[in-house]
């Protein structure tokens, strides 16, 4: 493998200047030169010797982050169709909200008296989630969307260990979230995958054939990353609760659902959103994200504390006393400003507005999927949902190179199933799923698909051009060996 690194900013290290402070504050009345540290700071709590920072103005730290940030592609500075992530815009006015200083300041351990405002929020957002999802009770805890599948999970868990049942297998469709088997495995139980028919569907008499009493529950991404509903849901449902299983909703995919159906009204028990895919909070980065769980009434004394009530005088309070429930799973509330975009979003939708984000959404990836089916023929014949599954098989350049092309145009590559989801089968090896999310206006749709025709031109002609690409960015492209890493997924997979 070939790795080529062209970086056009130098490290904030090499540019440190010895003797440059970033303050810019002098305390004429602090003499720092006559009063040594160790006078002022406790015994042992003095550092012996520099820690090693670079020295640099205010000025030059700013502009050394400005220019970082220019290399670096999100929603706001281009189109973003990575399929199965769902890279929505998230609304400004809702940073500004999360920021008001009655929120920003706030300490999880400040009286009681002066938290009602975020327990109130905090209150109503719970009650919202659980209206959009169909579930009885919600808790924002979980840090993240893999987090929220971790804590349902522990919440089946304990529940079947309430009744003295010893099940200890999780069903999972290999059409499914990719977190799924490692969270399920972070809790305990062990995973079989059901394979998808040809149609994208999940494999009923396959399923029907691992369903036994040591099925603890079946985990199902629906729509599936596959960009298709599971039209047989009912039924799974109706089975999943014969054998005495519980049926669990990933959530990832449910920005093509909300405000059309509930998880909860198909037969779903618990529930995790990912509030970074639905509720347009922040996305990547590394930062911190927002999972809420949501569960059917009878799993509720299993979620994790506190979970925030309204008493008997109206007044929303934690409810700390929870003999059931799994323990925390996160400092105090979980991540606050977070949650609060999300219920920014809620509030300024409604109702009407989140299930014109779902129409959105799914229209317009039906009309990528339309646009560009003589240049990459869909996978499935039936109307997607929030994505579509295309195949590149006929392009003149491997669709790895293709879709690193399309980075010089300012448009984010889409998923390579095959490529970067293993357990998918070997006819999806040259597949792309594309999610432009409801972001994308036609105006940026028609430019998309201009753009995609456009590298398909020039790999008919320059294919070098494409198989170097991209020529922009600050790094280039990391593996030009496309088949020495596919073999290296291979054997990861295997």
């Amino acid at each position: 493998m070939k790795t080529t690194l062209a970086t056009k900013t130098e490290s904030v290290y090499a540019r440190s200047r010895p003797g440059a402070s970033g303050t810019g504050i002098i305390d004429p009345d602090f003499d720092t030169e006559g009063l040594p540290l160790q006078d002022w700071l406790p015994d042992g709590e003095c550092r012996e010797a520099p820690i090693g920072l670079p020295e640099l103005s205010e000025l030059e730290v700013v502009r050394h982050f400005t220019l970082l940030s220019h290399d670096s592609h999100g929603v706001d500075t281009g189109a973003y169709p990575l399929g199965s992530c769902t890279m929505k815009y998230n609304p400004k006015r809702s940073d500004h909200l999360a920021t008001l200083p009655g929120f920003a300041h706030v300490h999880p351990l400040q009286p009681a008296s002066t938290m009602q405002g975020v327990w109130d929020f905090m209150l109503n957002l719970q009650e919202h989630i659980a209206e959009l999802t169909g579930m009885d009770a919600v808790t924002l805890q979980p840090a993240a969307g893999a987090h929220g599948e971790f804590t349902g999970l522990l919440a089946m868990r304990a529940w079947f260990a309430s009744r003295g049942e010893t099940r200890n297998v999780i069903l999972i469709p290999d059409s499914a979230h990719g977190t799924n088997p490692a969270s399920a495995a972070m809790v305990g139980f062990q995973c079989r995958i059901i394979p998808t028919t040809a149609n994208g569907l999940m494999d009923l008499e396959a399923f029907r054939r691992e369903l036994g009493p040591d099925v603890a529950g079946l985990m199902l991404t629906n729509p599936s990353t596959l960009g298709l509903f599971e039209e047989n849901i009912v039924t799974i449902a109706a089975e999943v609760h014969a054998a005495g299983a519980l049926l669990y909703y990933d959530g990832a995919n449910l920005n093509a659902l909300m405000g059309i159906v509930r998880p909860g009204d198909m037969g779903f028990d618990v529930i995790h959103v990912n509030t970074h895919k639905t509720l347009a909070t922040p996305h990547g980065g590394g930062g911190p994200g927002a999972g809420p769980c949501g569960v059917k009434a009878f799993l509720e004394p299993f979620l994790p504390g506190p979970v925030i009530r309204r008493g008997e005088d109206g007044k929303a309070f934690p409810d700390y006393d929870r003999p059931h429930s799994v323990g925390k799973v996160k400092s105090h509330f979980g991540h606050v400003e977070v949650l609060l975009r999300a219920y920014a979003y809620l509030l300024a939708n409604g109702g009407e507005g989140l299930k014109q984000v779902t129409e959105n959404a799914v229209l317009n990836a039906n009309y990528l999927k339309a646009r560009l089916a003589d240049l990459l023929p869909p996978i499935f014949t039936q109307h997607c949902m929030h994505e579509c599954l295309l195949c590149g098989g006929s392009l003149q350049v491997s669709a790895f190179d293709f879709v690193k092309r399309l980075i010089d145009y300012g448009i984010h590559p889409p998923t390579l199933v095959g490529a970067g989801c293993v357990h998918f089968a070997k006819d999806y090896s040259a597949a792309m799923l594309i999610e432009p999310t409801e972001t994308e206006s036609k105006t940026s749709l028609d430019n998309i698909v201009a753009t995609f025709r456009k590298v398909a031109s020039e790999a008919a002609v320059a294919p070098y051009l494409i198989e170097t690409a991209p020529h922009t960015t600050a790094v280039a492209k990391i593996v030009k060996d496309e088949v020495a890493w596919m073999s290296v997924l291979e054997v990861k997979a295997s």
